[in-house]
């Protein structure tokens, strides 16, 4: 991997480790989950290549409780990966309880996450995801049930939130203290609205906001992440203790490499070549392979990172058309080959944004959601549909 020294005293930043209750992180940076992306494939690569908290894919707790095999493959994780991290989704409190509760009598996890992030309309419009918050009464019960539950192993729990449903209906800064007051480990904030979804610009502002109003438990930004230098921004822009990258890494295992040297005060860059790029995506296909235990689901995964990891690279159409369907590793291989392995990194077309951005849109909400701050009877019942298995923001 080709490492590049940037000669310039404002790419380095000098934070303290994260401590997240017990676990004392030494490089503040999180890998946020994102579902079928955070497998024990990807996390692999990431922590080969820096350091920080790697966090499986979400998974629902109701899912979870009842052992399915796929929210059990989601919870697994290799035997060297130091913080077992798992995010979970719920709606429920005894349901979210009994899932914190299995996470830690039967050890699968160091550190747990409750997602309050997800924009997806099938999960706001029971009322769940990033719509949750608004409602005071369950969101403090699942917060305190699950820290409860997590406290009884010594884990440290965190919540991952949004600002809210939209500008006019914010709730982070109540929910970042009822989560405070509850005990928990951490609150991490994607500086935009359910409404945003992923797109625009994330809302710095809010998070520095949200430091200011937490200044007794740590504070963590999440949102247009793309390289080590942002990170030195939002920590000086907002003042908060560690940063979560969620879509700046696809493609880029090795910004974890960068956002490392950053934090410890090194200005060296990771700048790869083709022929370190076409390496990583054969190693990942490879450890796709084993993750999954067959090689026609890796196949069919890897494709997705494609155009992630070539993004800005001189690769030809019709090659990159046969990349995105192809069928076996041997193939792979064959496609790879046929790549210009002296091709240099490409600069400032191989970074900046990627992966899924949408456009603004209203949040779908059970009918009468925003007239109260609290549910109603028929609200509850509604909520029995929302855990679904969607990814979280």
């Amino acid at each position: 991997m080709t490492v590049i020294d940037i000669p310039s005293s404002d790419t380095k930043l000098d934070l303290p480790p994260l401590k997240l209750g017990n676990i004392t992180v030494d490089t503040p940076v999180i890998l946020a989950p994102m579902a079928g992306i955070t497998n024990t494939a990807f996390r692999r690569l990431c922590r080969e290549h820096g350091g920080g908290v790697f966090v499986s894919e979400m998974v629902t707790s109701r899912a979870l409780v009842e052992r399915t095999p796929e929210s059990m493959r989601l919870i697994s994780h290799d035997d060297d990966e130091q913080i077992r991290s798992v995010q979970l989704y719920g709606v429920d409190p005894e349901t979210v309880g009994k899932a914190v509760r299995m996470l830690v009598e039967e050890d699968h996890a160091d550190h747990i996450d409750l997602n309050f992030g997800c924009p997806v309309a099938k999960v706001t419009r029971r009322g769940g995801g990033a719509a949750l918050p608004w409602k005071l009464d369950l969101f403090t019960s699942i917060v305190q049930t699950a820290v409860r539950e997590a406290s009884k192993g010594g884990l440290p729990l965190t919540i991952k939130m949004r600002k809210g449903i939209d500008e006019d209906h914010l709730t982070y800064l109540e929910a970042g203290r009822i989560a405070r007051d509850a005990g928990v480990a951490a609150v991490a904030l994607h500086g935009r609205t359910a409404n945003q979804f992923y797109s625009g610009q994330a809302d710095w502002d809010a998070i520095a906001r949200l430091r200011e109003a937490l200044p007794d438990v740590p504070v963590l930004g999440n949102g247009d992440i793309w390289s080590a230098e942002d990170a030195i921004a939002m920590v000086r822009q907002t003042g908060v203790d560690g940063v979560v990258v969620g879509r700046g890494c696809q493609g880029r295992p090795w910004l974890f490499g960068d956002l490392m040297n950053a934090f410890e005060g090194s200005d060296a860059r990771h700048k790869p070549g083709m022929a370190e790029v076409s390496a990583a995506v054969y190693r990942h296909a490879e450890l796709l392979v084993d993750t999954f235990d067959d090689e026609n689901k890796a196949l069919r995964d890897i494709r997705k990172h494609m155009a992630w990891y070539f993004k800005g690279y001189v690769v030809g159409g019709d090659l990159r058309a046969k990349l995105s369907c192809v069928p076996t590793l041997e193939v792979l291989r064959e496609l790879l080959d046929q790549l210009d392995m002296s091709g240099e990194y490409p600069g400032v077309d191989a970074e900046g944004p990627r992966g899924r951005a949408g456009t603004p849109k209203r949040t779908a909400l059970p009918a009468g959601w925003l007239d109260e701050r609290t549910l109603s009877g028929s609200q509850k019942v509604e909520l029995v549909g929302a855990e679904l298995d969607v990814s979280g923001g």
